[in-house]
This record gives structure tokens, C-alpha cells and sequence, in this order.
């Protein structure tokens, strides 16, 4: 099992609609991730800065092709689109990350 992290921006007027969105995330969304080997998935969001913290557990053996077949997907493509335009990238972000991948420097069962 493998333990991610990322961070992204929220933007102010795209919060509260965010907040909806993730309070009924769509069932064939939620079948999609968990089909793709993705748990214990939860984004956290510390205010007022606008900052949204994902983090999730990865159990499957191939991450780059699950990432790929979730990425496929029509439903999650349009999940994707309707929260996209809230989110607000972090500048120091990867090329090709829109989250900004977090590095894991401690951890205690």
C-alpha cells in the first residue's frame, strides 16, 4: 500500500459550490476510484487560506495504468470538469501536476 498526498488552491467563490459537490460526490465517481485500487481517500481544506489536502491509500500494482484508466473515463472526465475551474493550481506545482504532489517525511502506525 502505497500512502498519497497533494495540495491545490480553492478559489473563494468557488468554495461553497466545491463543498457541494463533495458532500454528493457522484456513485459511478466513487465505484471509479475505488475500481482503480484508491482508499481511505479524503481531502481535507484549511481556511481562509483555501487550501485543499488529499490524501489516499493506493493498493493496487500498477498506479501509472490505474491513474490512466480513471483519467479515461467518461464520468470522471466530467466530474473532473465541474470542478476544475474552482480549484486554483499552486504555481510551484510539477509540469503536469495540476495537484501538487507532497512528499511523505513521517508516518506512525
Amino acid at each position: 500500500m502505497t500512502r498519497c498526498a497533494s495540495v491545490i488552491g480553492l478559489s473563494e467563490e468557488g468554495k461553497a459550490e466545491y463543498k457541494r459537490l463533495h458532500a454528493a460526490v457522484w456513485p459511478a465517481v466513487l465505484a471509479k476510484i475505488s475500481e482503480c485500487h484508491i482508499t481511505n481517500y479524503s481531502i481535507f481544506l484549511k481556511e481562509p487560506e483555501n487550501l485543499l489536502f488529499s490524501y489516499f491509500e493506493y493498493s493496487g500494482t500498477d498506479y501509472e495504468a490505474d491513474m490512466a484508466k480513471m483519467a479515461a473515463d467518461p464520468e470522471t472526465q466530467k466530474w473532473w470538469a465541474v470542478n476544475k475551474p474552482l480549484q486554483r493550481p499552486l504555481d510551484t506545482r510539477a509540469d503536469g501536476e495540476w495537484w501538487a504532489g507532497m512528499s511523505e517525511i513521517f508516518h506512525h502506525d
